[in-house]
C-alpha cells in the first residue's frame, strides 16, 4: 500500500537509467553483459567456464561486476567502463517522444542516478531523445565508483542532488535489491518492469511513462 503522505511530499525523482528509463527488452543490456563477459575473457584472461560464476560472485558480494574487478585485481575502472559500452548505441534504442513529453511535464527535479558512467549514460539520453529533460547525471564516476546498492551511493546521490531528507525523493530502478536498499534508507521506491517488487517497492510500473499516475501531484497539466 503507498504512503499518501509521503507521496504528498516527493519533491525529487532519481531515474535508474539502464532497462528502467529503455525497456529491458531492446536487447541493449544484454548485450552489454556480454562485453563485460569479453572483457573478463580477452583482457583479464579467465577462463570461458569460470566467467559466470564469477560475474555472479561479484554482483552478489559488491553490486557489480566492475566493483569486484577494482577489489579484488585493482583494474582500471575507465578502460573497463569504455570496453563494456562500446556498443552501437543506436541500434537499440531510438527516439522516445512518449517518455519525453511525461519528462518534461515534471514540476520537480529528475536526475539520472545509475552505476553506468557518464559517457555512456549520456548516449542512452541522446538516443531517446531526452537529454535535455534531467537537472543531471548521477553517474559511478560521480559516486567515487560506489554502486547502487552499496548505501554510501545513495547518500552520495542525494549530496549532489542537494537534496537532505531521502523520503522526499522518489526512485525508479528495475532492480529490487537496489530499490530495497534505497527503502530502507527513506527513499519512496518504485520497480519498473515485471518482477516481484516484494518489501522493496511501494508501487510498480510496466514502464517509467506510467509514473504521473502514481505521483499526479508532480506533474504540469
Amino acid at each position: 500500500m503507498m504512503d499518501s503522505l509521503q507521496t504528498s511530499k516527493i519533491s525529487t525523482v532519481f531515474f535508474d537509467l539502464d532497462a528502467t528509463l529503455y525497456p529491458a527488452g531492446c536487447g541493449l543490456w544484454p548485450a552489454i553483459g556480454r562485453r563485460i563477459e569479453a572483457y573478463l575473457l580477452q583482457v583479464m584472461k579467465i577462463p570461458e567456464n569460470e566467467i559466470p560464476w564469477l560475474k555472479q560472485l561479484y554482483y552478489q558480494n559488491y553490486g557489480t561486476t566492475l566493483k569486484g574487478l577494482q577489489i579484488n585485481h585493482n583494474i582500471d575502472a575507465r578502460v573497463y567502463l569504455d570496453f563494456v559500452h562500446d556498443l552501437p548505441i543506436e541500434t537499440y534504442l531510438s527516439p522516445d517522444p512518449d517518455l519525453k513529453r511525461m519528462l518534461e511535464r515534471m514540476a520537480v527535479p529528475g536526475w539520472v542516478f545509475t552505476n553506468s558512467d557518464s559517457g555512456h549514460s549520456r548516449r542512452v539520453l541522446r538516443a531517446l531523445g531526452i537529454e535535455g529533460c534531467f537537472s543531471g547525471i548521477i553517474a559511478i564516476e560521480d559516486l567515487k565508483f560506489e554502486c547502487k546498492p552499496n548505501p554510501s551511493a545513495y547518500h552520495q546521490a542525494l549530496e549532489i542532488a542537494g537534496v537532505s531528507d531521502p523520503t522526499l525523493v522518489a526512485f525508479l530502478d528495475d532492480s529490487p535489491r537496489n530499490l530495497q536498499a534505497a527503502h530502507e534508507l527513506g527513499f519512496f521506491t518504485i520497480l519498473v518492469g515485471k518482477g516481484d517488487n516484494g518489501p522493496s517497492a511501494h508501487p510498480a510500473l510496466d514502464r517509467p511513462h506510467d509514473l504521473p499516475q502514481i505521483l499526479p501531484h508532480i506533474f504540469q497539466n
